[in-house]
């Protein structure tokens, strides 16, 4: 029997990305020099917000999508945390709402005007406080409206209701600083990986672990549901120290379905998945390379279609949402890269091949819209539900008809689960309590030096008042 090669039939199999011109990338931007393992980016069909290097405080940038070409360095910001700004999301049902973390310990609610920005905005509509260190992950519930959940290095995540603008639920089961968050796709299920090297599947409401996987050989950074499939995806390190991806089975946890190294680059990997094409992106941080796969259902479950070159390392991609896509162009996701040396975002679009200019339905099935599924008090009663699906074959041009309420509150402790939050401050980490024994030692010698410098004051007035005493018109 001859041997013949087994080729595999794919409608993505040539799928290839195309980098915007020039004068449609977003230019002169001060890309913030953090280097916090986040994206510094969001994108809706509306804005662009990205996070910049400021003098003081943190801000972040709001831009118009539209509004591309070079920025002004003048361009007004968003600017009111005390601390650098780690993390920007923009509300999924909500189209001007964002939500931003800093390491000022806040979370903060931005409502931005229609057209964007014209002056600094320095008073968000709500500030949640809560942790008792800064916060460096925020993530919006997929089909609930205002719940909102943030990570901080006091190693809890707080889940915000923010109809009362209060933490209702705290999931306390890491022992070390959350790197990732990802929920299936009715939101009934949370995965988070841990720098204890752990991966953890938990049911947010209650904050019970359901499952839990101890990765030694792979080092786990990121992890991404992959859609309803009921499996997950992990990327990371392997004992060798070159970068590796994981699939694993959501049930169980035990064993990873394949392990599979990338390459032996450092920089970590960001993983983005599409649950419409079944595709899954990598984009490794520091590079400019963007590998995608296509996922099956059976083994071997991962197939490699192409890769994606650039000699622009990235430091963030931020990724446009489905009803932001040109659906004329076949256009099936778009990255927005940041490009720090270059203070430049490059929009990158992976667009499918067709000849046909009509609607191509079988790569744009319908698709989770901007219509919340479920209200805050049915989520947290224990209802789950699907997200509503819309249709792009018109195009997206409905604007969500939900408007942000901020709730009216005083300052006061925020107890949750039996615990002031705001009390209890988690054990300190060896580098804090070095930073904190050198800073007592500046300030006792700060205190010595004062002291002796009224001593030396004082011994003048005792030397001046003796002179005046001896004086002879005193005798």
């Amino acid at each position: 029997m001859s041997w013949r090669p087994q080729y595999r039939s794919s409608k993505f199999r040539n799928v290839y990305g195309k980098v915007a011109s020039r004068e449609h990338c977003f230019d002169g931007i001060p890309i913030t020099k953090n280097v916090h393992d986040n994206h510094f980016c969001a994108v809706n069909a509306h804005f662009l917000a990205i996070v910049t290097e400021s003098a003081g405080g943190g801000s972040f940038l709001v831009i118009p999508i539209e509004q591309t070409g070079r920025i002004e360095p003048n361009y007004p910001k968003v600017c009111g945390h005390q601390g650098n700004v780690l993390d920007i999301k923009w509300n999924p049902f909500i189209e001007n709402i964002i939500a931003s973390c800093s390491e000022d310990t806040s979370v903060r609610i931005w409502e931005i005007p229609e057209g964007g920005l014209k002056r600094n905005m320095t008073e968000a509509v709500l500030e949640l406080y809560g942790h008792s260190r800064r916060v460096g992950l925020v993530e919006w519930h997929p089909t609930t409206n205002n719940i909102l959940f943030s990570a901080g290095y006091d190693y809890k995540v707080l889940i915000w209701n923010l109809d009362i603008g209060e933490p209702v639920k705290m999931i306390d089961c890491h022992t070390d600083v959350i790197l990732c968050m990802s929920f299936n796709t009715d939101g009934s299920l949370l995965a988070t990986t841990c720098k204890d090297k752990k991966l953890r599947v938990v049911e947010p409401r209650s904050g019970r672990v359901l499952q839990e996987a101890s990765c030694k050989n792979h080092r786990v950074n990121r992890v991404v549901f992959l859609g309803s499939t009921k499996r997950l995806l992990t990327t990371g390190v392997s004992r060798w120290n070159t970068r590796q991806i994981a699939l694993w089975d959501q049930e169980d946890l035990s064993m990873p379905l394949i392990e599979e190294e990338i390459d032996g680059l450092s920089g970590l990997l960001f993983p983005f998945y599409d649950a419409d094409t079944h595709m899954l992106y990598l984009a490794g941080k520091g590079d400019g390379n963007i590998r995608y796969y296509e996922i099956g259902s059976e083994k071997p479950y991962l197939s490699y279609l192409m890769e994606f070159r650039s000699p622009a390392p990235q430091k963030g991609l931020g990724v446009m949402p489905k009803y932001g896509l040109d659906v004329s162009a076949c256009e099936v996701f778009r990255f927005y890269k940041l490009i720090t040396l270059k203070g430049l975002i490059e929009p990158i679009s992976m667009i499918v091949p067709r000849r046909s200019e009509t609607y191509q339905e079988d790569i744009y099935p319908m698709t989770p819209g901007t219509e919340p599924a479920l209200t805050p008090d049915e989520w947290l009663s224990g209802v789950n539900r699907d997200p509503i699906l819309m249709s792009l074959k018109e195009g997206y041009k409905k604007t969500s008809k939900i408007v942000f309420k901020a709730p009216v509150r005083e300052k006061k402790s925020v107890v949750v689960n039996g615990i002031d939050l705001l009390e209890n401050v988690p054990p300190r980490t060896e580098n804090e309590l070095l930073r904190m024994f050198f800073r007592q030692q500046d300030e006792i010698r700060r205190l010595k030096e004062e002291l002796a410098q009224k001593d030396i004051r004082l011994r003048q007035l005792q030397l001046e008042l003796k002179n005046l005493r001896n004086s002879p018109k005193n005798n």
